[in-house]
């Protein structure tokens, strides 16, 4: 059981990808994050060694620091930040736990390079209906959730990403877009090495909304109408993207622990 002030492997894993994750914090020394790139979903990078420089940006959120083993270095900055104010814990057997327990870890090959603010940025075509929404609502809670998305008229997706240092996506020939049967969805999914039933059954649902292949999942059709319905609320790509970042979770959190629960109201034995 986790001593005080220590987050076990299980609890973060059922955290992290959703709302309610902590900000995953990984300070591993360069020699061991060298032997193993991978990161934790959503997980940022820092020094262990410049704590007190950077600690005081995370006051007043729960964090959860990741060292190779989940001894000095993630209960030493864990407790730094805690000094600055932030609710820190230390993962229990650290990167090394986690990755014996198989939960879900991002390969790096792919992740674009961070601007001078620690962020990704992504252009996708204005106006998105369902991949380039799904793709953001999967980079900000499993790659980098202060991404920034720059939505823009389709003809010049590819000039403001140049322009911008930015990656643009979910156009035809680029690295992020559909690769026959699939969607930019399952290119992510397979790029980042993000590999979980959940997200497989998710990806499914979302092919079938976005390549109008409706038979797919039984789901897909009602992700198609609440998607089109969204995107005549709002006129605005941002405000909508941020509206549907709940209609994703809900069915990632279905896909993950409600698949066999059924609505059972009025019950079979029920009287009028």
């Amino acid at each position: 059981m986790p001593t005080p002030d220590v987050i076990s492997v299980a609890q973060l894993a059922r955290l992290a990808g959703t709302p309610d994750s902590p900000v995953i914090i990984d300070v591993r020394i360069d020699q061991d994050f060298a032997a193993d790139s991978r990161m934790l979903p959503g997980a940022i990078r820092h020094d262990y060694r410049t704590v007190a420089t950077w600690g005081a940006a995370y006051q007043g959120r729960a964090v959860a620091v990741v060292c190779q083993k989940g001894l000095k270095l993630s209960h030493g900055v864990a407790a730094w930040l805690r000094y600055a104010g932030a609710r820190a814990e230390s993962l229990e057997a650290g990167f090394l736990g986690w990755a014996e327990a198989k939960a879900m870890l991002v390969r790096p090959d792919h992740v674009p390079p961070r601007d001078d603010r620690g962020r990704t940025l992504w252009v996708p075509r204005s106006r998105p209906k369902i991949d380039r929404v799904a793709c953001p609502w999967l980079i900000r809670r499993f790659i980098d959730p202060g991404a920034v998305f720059l939505f823009v008229a389709p003809s010049e997706v590819r000039d403001v990403a140049d322009r911008f240092g930015a990656t643009p996506f979910d156009i035809e020939g680029v690295f992020w877009s559909h690769r026959g049967p699939l969607c930019t969805f399952d290119v992510m999914l397979e790029e980042f090495g993000l590999q979980s039933p959940a997200l497989s059954r998710l990806a499914t649902i979302i092919r079938g909304a976005d390549t109008d292949c409706l038979d797919l999942a039984p789901q897909s059709a009602g992700l198609l109408a609440a998607s089109l319905g969204l995107s005549r609320m709002y006129r605005d790509d941002l405000a909508q993207l941020d509206a549907s970042m709940g209609l994703y979770d809900a069915f990632y959190r279905w896909s993950r622990d409600a698949v066999g629960e059924t609505h059972n109201w009025p019950s079979t034995g029920a009287k009028g």
